[in-house]
């Protein structure tokens, strides 16, 4: 493991050793805790070929969630692909607000892995909801993930531009949306830009697209009184809540994540 977490760290992967001891622990089919308890001389012969494997894929910056299948979120694990966006901590700030309200029904527009309609399902048990994405794949995963969780009966997953396959009236809108913009693509991570799906992350233009589609069209699926959660890039909250406050959404606030970043703008339909 020494070796492989020096072969990451020369390829720049941030936190090597985590992810050389993760990896290690997937090719041995072990928890990651007992790693540590694993000898080298102790690794046969087809572990240590699967690990070198996982190893080279990482070293060119292949995501571990794409290398083991999974990645957690809010205290479950999801199936993730290179079909979808990878769950992430920031994004628990969304659901977090989702759930300090109740509701009965919730849209989920670019479902992606279905992480927040999936999440929002399993924790209010009488709630149903109806996911969308443009990408057939990502819908394939996010009903995959429902059944997984055991909420597939109460979610209606669907390939859908926004809301041109949505119909009927929900008490929340929740979203995740592509929000860098084309220039800020040129910065990220190679994991991001390389390896999960370009229009998950970026409208190819100045990355608010998404936020004047939703902010321009929700009023009209939504209850009396319901509410919208977007996520947001940590320099665009204020951008956020003035396109919304411009098309004459209620009580918008900015939400922050765990880090104290601007992270969720959340708008009430008006009385």
């Amino acid at each position: 493991m020494v070796a492989a977490t020096a072969r990451l760290r020369a390829a720049g992967v941030p936190d090597p050793a985590r992810d050389a001891r993760v990896l290690l622990a997937h090719a041995a089919q072990v928890d990651a805790a007992r790693v540590t308890l694993i000898a080298p001389e102790d690794i046969a012969p087809d572990i240590a070929e699967r690990y070198e494997r996982l190893i080279a894929l990482r070293a060119v910056r292949v995501p571990v969630s794409h290398l083991i299948g999974e990645r957690a979120f809010y205290g479950r694990r999801f199936k993730v692909s290179a079909d979808v966006l990878d769950p992430r901590p920031e994004t628990e700030a969304l659901i977090e607000a989702a759930l300090a309200e109740p509701f009965d029904r919730v849209l989920d527009l670019g479902t992606g892995s279905g992480c927040l309609l999936v999440t929002l399902l399993a924790e209010r048990g009488d709630a149903t909801g109806l996911g969308i994405d443009l990408s057939e794949a990502a819908c394939l995963q996010a009903s995959a993930n429902a059944v997984l969780h055991r909420v597939d009966q109460r979610a209606d997953i669907r390939a859908s531009d926004w809301f041109a396959h949505v119909d009927g009236r929900f008490d929340l809108i929740v979203s995740n949306p592509p929000y860098l913009s084309a220039e800020e693509m040129n910065d990220v991570q190679p994991e991001l830009r390389d390896h999960e799906p370009r229009m998950a992350l970026t409208d190819e233009g100045d990355g608010t697209s998404a936020y004047r589609i939703i902010a321009g069209l929700a009023q009209g699926y939504l209850t009396p009184r319901g509410r919208v959660l977007v996520e947001t890039g940590y320099r665009q909250g204020v951008e956020v809540r003035d396109i919304f406050i411009a098309h004459g959404w209620a009580e918008v606030t900015i939400l922050p994540d765990l880090g104290g970043q601007d992270r969720v703008v959340s708008a009430r339909k008006p009385a």
